[in-house]
């Protein structure tokens, strides 16, 4: 549920009935809706007409939820009764660069007790970026009889007790993935809290985890879950206890593997090579922690057939990599860290005509002196060869507007254009110009384009072109860039679809904050720090705008008048009550 989608909080739409009816009878008209698979699309729907309307919101199942501060728990079971999958948001991406104070809130547990009262049903639930209790988790293992699939993703607050809850009670299980958590890793022992009897699970991934598992529990409980598919085990995981996993659970189309650097003797090698030769339905391949060169090899006999190759935890070198894509021709997504250099880039351009999606990182964020890494000469030489290209987070160390124009020509069917320059203001290395005419390029040909992060020394002219001609944009974020104001009033008054503002570092202020009065209803959330937004401002914005909660996020020490960090954003339930002090709603 977007805020655009949350205006109608009541049990029926503002329509006149008699002129407004559906001709349909419920069951067919349930059953076509049952087909529509996008939220979008089923909340478009339900403002059609009253029929419309009732017949969404008694055959919607799922549910997801873009920010859990824009509507209450209430306010959704009372608008659908029949939910048995939620997926839900909670803290501003920024939390992930440490700029959201601690306990900021985003707790899951009071929607925890409302789905226990309405929806016991509840059979799937997907979190990202919310605080979850080791209480929380016990709490919904016993209290939905037959869950099934639990994700977390960015969460804290949780360990791994809270696991063993899980598998301890829920014996419907099919999906438990916990990815990049701010987990409190007391042991591996919880993996052996799954009973004997279970067989159910088809996905398990641990990969973040940091502490050594019980391997006997794990492998028995591979062994015995015959229609597992995806399996992404932690460093601990060695080389040789992969083999043995790899026998029992051939059918595995996801595979994440433990550490790839154990020493192995030749017999154990083969073996190895084998088990891997056997997974004849593998499309998916990462983990590879602190990958070797010479075991490599092993992993060619499924390199045929992977769409995914996902390499961000192993520092490959540009010669690896080649050799490793030489046998990777259907490679749709791909990422690698820096350090395969450009040289390595070069070899995606030579081998992999149908990716379409590629990201690089940094094999070390705070490295200022960065002696390797990747340049805009890698970019280039990917876009030659990879003309399905849309996806790209690309973090280098330098970058020409060239380059960028050369780019998006080639691949002109960019949606998501994410380039950072990870020195902040850097200008083209060549030119020593501003790095607007690039950007300039990128939404001037990319007519698809929905999410653009921009970098590198930016004026005013660069927010004028996104205004212009990004008329598809839903997502924009910019750090150290703009010259005045000027440029996100130019954002806010020409980009009709944007949803999600995120800015920091920026000389924006107080006209450029209310420039979007008319727009921050129909959006998700907007993000200021670090920017020229006084209390003023903020306050001015909460008085025109009732229906927007106005957070400003206080720093110690940091000047009254000051605006430090500001998220704005639409909700039904009113302002939140759990805001910490650090945390004033306007």
């Amino acid at each position: 549920m977007e805020p655009s989608e949350l205006k109608r909080s009541k049990d029926s739409p503002n329509l006149d009935e008699s002129t407004r009816r559906s001709s349909f009878p419920d069951e067919v008209l349930e059953r076509v809706l049952s087909l529509l698979k996008s939220h979008r699309d089923r909340s478009s729907v339900s403002l059609v007409c009253k029929d419309w309307y009732n017949a969404e919101r008694w055959s919607r199942t799922h549910v997801f939820i873009g920010n859990c501060y824009s509507v209450s728990p209430e306010i959704v079971a009372r608008r659908f009764p029949k939910i048995r999958s939620v997926t839900l948001k909670g803290k501003p991406r920024f939390s992930d660069f440490n700029l959201v104070p601690e306990n900021w809130g985003a707790d899951i547990h009071a929607w925890l007790v409302v789905f226990a009262a309405k929806y016991p049903f509840l059979e799937e639930l997907r979190l990202k970026r919310m605080a979850i209790s080791d209480e929380s988790l016990e709490f919904l293992a016993v209290s939905f009889p037959n869950f099934k699939a639990l994700s977390l993703l960015s969460c804290d607050g949780f360990s791994t007790n809270g696991l063993a809850a899980i598998a301890t009670h829920c014996k419907n299980l099919t999906e438990l993935d916990i990815q990049e958590n701010g987990i409190d890793d007391k042991g591996g022992s919880w993996l052996s809290c799954f009973p004997e009897s279970f067989t159910s699970l088809e996905v398990l991934n641990f990969a973040n985890l940091s502490s050594d598992i019980n391997f006997d529990a794990l492998e028995r409980l591979v062994g015995r879950c015959k229609s597992m598919r995806v399996l992404k085990l932690n460093r601990s995981v060695s080389l040789e206890q992969l083999q043995r996993l790899l026998v029992n659970a051939p059918q595995l189309a996801e595979l994440g593997t433990g550490s790839f650097s154990e020493e192995l003797t030749f017999r154990q090698c083969v073996e190895l090579e084998s088990a891997l030769s056997n997974c004849k339905n593998m499309h998916t391949l990462s983990g590879l922690w602190d990958a070797k060169g010479i075991y490599l090899p092993a992993l060619y006999p499924v390199c045929t057939h992977l769409t995914f190759l996902n390499l961000s935890y192993a520092a490959l070198r540009s010669d690896e990599l080649a050799k490793l894509l030489a046998h990777c021709p259907r490679l749709k997504r791909l990422w690698v860290l820096d350090t395969v250099e450009d040289k390595g880039l070069e070899a995606v351009g030579m081998n992999c005509p149908l990716l379409e999606e590629l990201r690089v990182f940094p094999a070390d964020l705070f490295d200022e002196e960065i002696i390797h890494g990747v340049t805009e000469a890698g970019f280039v030489a990917v876009s030659f060869g990879c003309p399905r290209l849309h996806y790209v987070l690309y973090f280098c160390c330098q970058m020409t507007n060239a380059a960028v124009a050369t780019i998006v020509q080639n691949c002109p069917d960019f949606t998501h254009f994410r380039l950072c320059i990870m020195n902040p203001g850097q200008p083209d290395h060549i030119t020593n110009e501003p790095m607007d005419e690039a950007f300039g390029a990128v939404v001037k040909t990319c007519t698809k384009l929905q999410r653009l992060s921009v970098s590198g020394r930016l004026t005013d002219l660069t927010f004028e072109y996104i205004g212009r001609y990004a008329k598809n944009l839903e997502t924009l974020s910019v750090a150290f860039a703009g010259s005045s104001d000027w440029g996100m009033q130019c954002v806010m008054g020409g980009c009709s679809k944007l949803r999600k503002l995120e800015i920091r570092d920026c000389p924006f202020g107080n006209a450029a904050l209310l420039s979007g009065l008319e727009k921050y209803e129909s959006m998700r959330s907007l993000w200021m720090s670090a920017c020229n937004v006084t209390m003023n401002g903020c306050r001015l914005l909460a008085r025109e705008m009732p229906r927007l909660n106005v957070e400003v996020m206080k720093e110690d020490g940091s000047d009254d008048s000051q605006a430090d960090k500001v998220y704005v954003y639409r909700s039904i339930a009113g302002p939140r009550r759990d805001a910490p002090p650090s945390v004033l709603t306007l």
